[in-house]
């Protein structure tokens, strides 16, 4: 997977809604890709107001 959450995350959530291919959700601690539905776009990289995203 080429991004991942990092514990900067503070669950805001800009993430999930901002992923076209809806490959965020909310995990126990912070948010979490699916590397399986994730298409390394950026987008969530880019909307994250934290820059807890980041690239593999």
């Amino acid at each position: 997977m080429p991004h991942r959450i990092t514990e900067e995350c503070l669950s805001c959530g800009v993430c999930a809604d901002e992923c076209p291919q809806g490959a965020i959700s909310e995990g126990e601690d912070t948010y979490v890709i699916d590397p399986e539905l994730c298409t390394d776009c950026g987008t969530c990289r880019e909307a994250c107001p934290n820059e807890a995203i980041v690239e593999e």
